[in-house]
């Protein structure tokens, strides 16, 4: 059932007002914003207007400390969430770290937090329902051919405001838009409570997206010529949806012919070490390589394999060494690492430097300075720069005052770099360059912990991240040589006891209780009146 609500207004914000409501009926409410940075302001005014009780109020601090520790340098994103949920609220978008966005989300679905202010991909695929649901903006920022402030599609809209209702546990729920004016509120009801959502397009009409298919197709023996691909094609919505099937395969063949180019795919005419039938000879016989089964099975886009390896031969041809920036640019270079960074104007004269002192190294060349393109080359060069940052051992806390990047968005970019790095490594194994095996193998460590090379064998080790990892480093533990010669009771300092046992463990040695003793004189820091006696 639709229908115009009117919630009794207690503060100019709307918004506010309908979740102060939704926490006085003893419900929960998701309150959409079109930014993150709108979703954190306007959780942050809620949670100033909250009232909680004693009882929830040791609950709440103890999820805002769970908050604070998800992170080894919490950010001041971190606090200010932290901050929400003391009173029972919190954000939600991309921004926030894997750990966080669990806390909030499972805290949600059993009832302790009451408000979460998220950004609309929180309503797309995932299981939150609540009482309300509380559309605040229905518009958003678009750059390309429209500038400017738009309507937000009606899909988009019945995504959220199908988050209202908890079947199994209420009769009923509620979506809300805000109108400012009655003339808005006709409008809101005109094209979202009773328009016709959008019409769907296939995803196959991005070019990535079928490039991968068509590999996949003929790597897995489904289509074995051309005849074969066009069928498949034919019975599609994407052909549906095309209308004109002399075009699409003209598409299928221009994409196929580049599969052979790049060497994933052999036609018929390339084939020269296995039996083909002489009526398949006419319809244009299809097979995978080796490499192009590889790359089918990575589930990575053909033009981003044949990217990477091209600039890594042309590298090779060029003597270019594999530096830790050059590779992190090359990585930035794919599309799978977009968006990149964007750099601000304050940062253009910096980012022109490192790429000026880098251009010897790059395995990607920079265009012109004076086109269009240096810009989004600008944009690859801080993206790298970030991620070296990263594994430099700078804390997120920095990388988000320096780059503005969240650690939710920095832990995307790396977990997307070690697939790229991944895909890298079994595609050099078939090419026979094995040489860069190693360095792409340390990057990915290096990544995955934000740590210099030096940590490496360090990191080997369980039980030891970044932060362990330097401060056994810095104390003369460095290998692992250097783990078995140390005194258990060293360890027991500067690690603790469990994990002391555990990493002599992991070496070999067993750790007897007396060992972890430590002996008079020895210890670290400030002596007590005893250790000064027995020393005089």
């Amino acid at each position: 059932m639709r229908k115009v609500l009117t919630i009794p207004e207690s503060y100019p914000d709307s918004a506010l007002s309908l979740a102060l409501d939704t926490i006085a009926k003893e419900k929960q409410a998701l309150v959409f914003c079109n930014t993150k940075k709108g979703a954190e302001s306007q959780a942050e005014k809620i949670a100033q207007k909250t009232k909680i009780t004693a009882a929830e109020r040791d609950i709440f601090a103890q999820l805002a400390d769970d908050i604070i520790a998800a992170i080894p340098t919490p950010t001041k994103q971190c606090h200010r969430l932290a901050t929400c949920i003391k009173h029972g609220v919190a954000f939600h978008h991309s921004g926030l770290n894997s750990k966080q966005r669990e806390i909030v989300e499972t805290r949600f679905r059993d009832g302790t937090l009451k408000i979460i202010c998220a950004t609309p991909t929180l309503a797309m695929g995932m299981d939150l329902p609540a009482y309300r649901s509380i559309i605040r903006d229905l518009k958003r920022y678009t750059q390309g051919t429209t500038w400017g402030m738009v309507d937000i599609p009606v899909l988009e809209y019945e995504q959220m405001s199908g988050r209202a209702g908890r079947p199994g546990k209420e009769d009923k729920g509620e979506a809300i838009c805000i109108a400012a004016s009655e003339s808005e509120k006709e409008k809101i009801i005109d094209k979202y409570l009773l328009g016709n959502p959008e019409d769907i397009y296939s995803k196959l009409a991005v070019e990535p997206v079928l490039r991968m298919y068509v590999l996949s197709l003929i790597a897995s023996g489904y289509v074995r010529d051309t005849a074969s691909l066009y069928e498949f094609f034919d019975q599609t919505f994407y052909a549906w949806q095309y209308g004109d099937t002399d075009k699409l395969h003209s598409i299928l063949d221009k994409m196929t012919g580049l599969l052979v180019e790049w060497d994933f795919v052999e036609a018929a005419s390339h084939v020269v070490d296995y039996f083909v039938p002489a009526d398949e000879l006419s319809n244009g016989s299809l097979r995978a390589t080796q490499l192009g089964e590889r790359v089918a099975q990575l589930y990575l886009d053909p033009y981003t394999a044949h990217h990477l390896l091209d600039a890594l031969e042309k590298g090779v041809q060029k003597k270019l060494l594999l530096q830790e920036f050059s590779l992190l640019h090359l990585l930035a270079t794919t599309l799978e690492l977009r968006p990149l960074l964007n750099v601000k104007r304050a940062e253009l004269d910096s980012m022109d430097k490192t790429a000026l002192e880098e251009e010897d190294h790059l395995f990607v060349s920079a265009p012109n300075g004076y086109s269009h393109e240096y810009e989004e080359f600008l944009q690859m060069i801080k993206t790298a720069s970030c991620l070296q940052l990263w594994i430099s051992e700078t804390g997120e806390d920095v990388l988000l005052e320096t780059y503005g990047v969240t650690p939710g968005n920095l832990q995307a970019k790396i977990a997307i770099a070690d697939w790229l790095l991944y895909s890298l490594v079994e595609l050099t194994k078939l090419k026979g360059w094995k040489n860069m095996i190693t360095d792409f193998e340390k990057m990915r460590v290096r990544l995955a912990y934000g740590a210099k090379e030096e940590l490496l064998a360090l990191l080997r080790l369980k039980g030891v991240g970044r932060i362990r990892a330097r401060k056994l480093y810095h104390n003369g533990v460095k290998s692992i040589d250097d783990l078995k010669k140390a005194e258990a009771s060293t360890l027991k300092l500067l690690v603790g006891e469990k994990t002391a046992v555990h990493l002599k463990d992991q070496v070999g040695q067993k750790v007897d209780a007396s060992e972890l003793s430590v002996k008079p004189n020895k210890r670290k820091g400030q002596i007590n009146l005893h250790d000064y006696g027995e020393k005089k």
